[in-house]
């Protein structure tokens, strides 16, 4: 099976990918209130978030937000140092387990690595097998876990935040 080809995405993609985050994204390990999913996809339109989408001819099979942030700074050498954040990845259940949502990952790191952004954060569920596996396979690492009941009410209720400097080439 050939690679779908993975382009940025546009304004026009927007309803498009609320379909697909909405009808593929929804598990018990994923946060996705519908009022800031929505607010967030729209910032793609407005240009302060990016992504990537695959497609398959004029279908959707997967998608990855990022954007800039300072909200690790913690983590930063320098304070209020800006660094990268993907925020969402979602594929098509007929694509999970066939590596689009590596794919998409190591192309958003790309981009935010070409943008300046070598450090990049992203988050998921303590207990979310798939998230774990795309993203170790990425090249994140984890950095820590921390109780977030009011994000993920199942399971252990804690995140876990993940980390790559994408000057390292582990992309």
């Amino acid at each position: 099976m050939a690679d779908l080809p993975i382009r940025p995405a546009h304004a026009d993609d927007v309803p498009a990918m609320l379909e697909l985050i909405f009808e593929h994204g929804p598990n018990d390990w994923n946060f996705l209130p519908e009022g800031p999913v929505r607010e967030h996809f729209q910032a793609i339109a407005e240009g302060s978030v990016w992504a990537l989408v695959a497609v398959d001819g004029d279908a959707l099979r997967g998608l990855v937000t990022f954007h800039e942030s300072t909200a690790f700074g913690r983590f930063q050498s320098e304070k209020g140092e800006r660094h990268g954040y993907i925020a969402e990845a979602t594929v098509h259940r007929g694509e999970a387990g066939r590596g689009l949502g590596t794919r998409l990952l190591r192309a958003a790191i790309a981009n935010l690595a070409a943008r300046g952004l070598p450090d990049i954060y992203t988050e998921r569920h303590e207990e979310n097998p798939g998230s774990a596996g795309m993203m170790r396979k990425a090249g994140f690492r984890e950095l820590e876990t921390f109780a977030d009941p009011l994000r993920r009410p199942n399971g252990s209720r804690r995140t876990t935040l993940c980390y790559l400097d994408a000057r390292s080439g582990a992309s």
